[in-house]
């Protein structure tokens, strides 16, 4: 008898584990916006270029450690300097100098 309960409790535990919903879309990140990127600055550059990427910026090119981002949606241009793997400086500038 207490194993048949104690699997009717996994099973009871198994079910309920298995009702929960996950949510596995890629989305945009929860930081900087299509118009400012300035909140990314801190970041690790290599997770963060791809969280730049999705929203709607092209890298423009670059100097040495500082990159030029654009975004042709909405006309904003960012340029950032990496510094010890880690964007070191996010300014947003006219979409010009892009």
């Amino acid at each position: 008898m207490k194993i048949t309960g104690i699997l009717a409790f996994g099973a009871v535990i198994f079910g309920a584990a298995a009702c929960q919903e996950v949510d596995t879309t890629v989305g945009t990140p929860s930081v900087g916006s299509s118009s400012d990127l300035s909140s990314f600055e801190g970041a690790k550059a290599g997770q963060a270029e791809m969280g730049i990427q999705s929203l709607g910026y092209e890298l423009i090119r670059s100097e040495g450690l500082t990159s030029y981002w654009f975004n042709r949606g909405t006309g904003a241009c960012a340029r950032i300097t990496t510094s010890d793997g880690r964007y070191s400086d996010v300014t947003m500038l006219p979409s010009g100098d892009c």
